[in-house]
């Protein structure tokens, strides 16, 4: 499994809305109007990543949402990372 920089994830992340390559993981930070809001999009979202077998790392503060992907058995980001970023930005709009 193919595995991403910094440096070599640039064309993908340019295609996907705010997500930024930190520590070796796609990140992403979200802000809604609320805690429910934040909370029921996470919850959306955990059905979708359980659905397709892959999960995140991700903390919620109140009405913020962070949300990191890596393919920790690939060690690092694969393009299973981007597909679940992908899946998220859509779902979003």
């Amino acid at each position: 499994m193919t595995t991403y920089t910094a440096q070599s994830s640039t064309e993908k992340l340019s295609k996907l809305k705010n997500w930024n390559f930190e520590d070796n993981s796609i990140v992403k930070k979200f802000t809604f109007k609320n805690f429910p809001e934040a909370m029921a999009m996470m919850v959306r979202i955990a059905f979708m990543c359980e659905k397709k077998n892959h999960h995140p790392e991700w903390t919620n503060v109140y009405n913020r949402l962070t949300i990191k992907f890596s393919t920790h058995d690939a060690g690092g980001v694969t393009e299973k990372d981007f597909e679940m970023a992908a899946s998220i930005d859509s779902i979003l709009d």
